[in-house]
């Protein structure tokens, strides 16, 4: 009876569980890279690659990584022109009133979350318009700047001139007209000269600049105070200003350590015949080619090794004696780079042959065409 029941088929044996070795099981376990054993430096290394979201995300793992995402270390970056959840588009992008109020709320954490992390800045991004009396954007980059260690700031890429993200309506505020209309010219340039000032004294270390400038006195001399500048780039404001060459040279003596320069400059009509002279013993990279009737009589320019510049049609049309008497004042610039300009190797992304001073500048006539505003290249360009 015994035999039967062992036999029947409906019965069937237990399976056989598998027997693991105790080495690999232990092997499956800890499979994984012990970054909490490595060194709190390396994990903070390790962490600064990532960007201001993913950092954010980090610190909702465990406890050990929300305290090392609160370092000051892993905050040296404050980028105000990320468009946070906006669809990326040209600098003009017009949003609606919702999404623009969505995108001042994100900025305002974004700056609480700056200073509550006692952020250590080496680059500030921004583009807000400083003359707009309603959101206070320059109030809120000075509150930013007292409450965060920007000491060793280095890169400054600052528009004053423009708010990010525009409204459709301007007049979602309370005020009876529209805050744009009480936004004069002055306003946004006395705006930008108080954060500039407070620059001077919090940030003096900053290397790199990239700002619209009005050329005024002030401005220049707060900009000469950043004596640790290596990159500056001007760009061109619409209030119109006329820069004297005086106050360009005496900007671009007083910065010993300039290496590359980049001027937006339009000189007036009236102004026409007016050459510049400049003298830096530590540039080597200058960019012009922005700007419209900027003319160089006298370059002394020993490190300079390129050159950009251009001959940009102002939409004016002169007679051809008018054009010959303002021509006449100027000089070559073959004649003013090869005097003034040693190292030269590039122009206007155009390669030099070591022995292009040697040589007529007629090898170089169809680069000089484009800058060159001699009377030899009279009939090369039209105002």
């Amino acid at each position: 009876m015994t035999t039967n029941i062992i036999s029947s088929p409906f019965i069937m044996s237990p399976r056989k569980r598998t027997l693991v070795p105790v080495s690999s099981r232990r092997k499956a376990a800890d499979d994984y890279f012990p970054f909490n054993l490595l060194p709190v430096e390396c994990q903070l290394h390790v962490l600064s690659f990532l960007n201001e979201v993913d950092k954010c995300s980090c610190a909702l793992v465990c406890a050990s990584w929300s305290c090392l995402v609160r370092s000051w270390k892993l905050w040296r970056v404050a980028d105000y022109s990320r468009r946070v959840g906006f669809h990326l588009g040209q600098e003009g992008l017009l949003v609606s009133n919702r999404e623009f109020e969505r995108w001042k709320s994100w900025v305002q954490h974004y700056t609480y979350h700056l200073i509550s992390r006692r952020a250590s800045l080496l680059t500030l991004r921004a583009s807000f318009d400083l003359g707009d009396r309603c959101n206070k954007w320059g109030e809120l980059l000075s509150h930013l700047l007292d409450n965060v260690h920007c000491r060793d700031l280095s890169h400054l890429d600052l528009n004053w001139t423009f708010t990010l993200l525009e409204p459709l309506d301007l007049r979602v505020h309370s005020s009876p007209s529209s805050h744009q209309d009480n936004v004069t010219k002055m306003d946004k340039v006395t705006r930008f000269q108080e954060l500039l000032s407070k620059l001077t004294q919090n940030c003096p270390r900053i290397s790199k600049m990239r700002l619209h400038f009005d050329w005024s006195d002030l401005s220049v001399s707060l900009l000469t105070q950043f004596q640790q500048l290596r990159v500056l780039e001007l760009k061109y404001f619409w209030v119109f200003k006329c820069v004297t060459p005086s106050t360009l040279q005496m900007l671009i003596k007083s910065l010993p350590n300039l290496k590359s320069l980049t001027l937006n400059i339009l000189v007036p009509l009236r102004n026409l015949g007016i050459s510049y002279t400049l003298e830096s013993q530590s540039l080597e990279f200058l960019d012009v080619s922005p700007s419209r009737g900027l003319v160089f009589s006298c370059l002394k320019l020993p490190a300079l090794r390129e050159l950009r510049a251009k001959k940009i049609v102002l939409r004016v049309t002169l007679d051809r004696r008018t054009r010959t008497r303002i021509q006449s004042r100027w000089p070559c610039l073959y004649h003013v780079l090869r005097e003034g300009t040693p190292k030269l190797q590039a122009l206007n992304n155009e390669r030099l042959l070591p022995t292009w001073r040697e040589k007529s500048y007629g090898e170089l006539t169809a680069i000089l065409e484009q800058s060159c505003y001699c009377v030899q290249h009279l009939d090369s360009w039209l105002w």
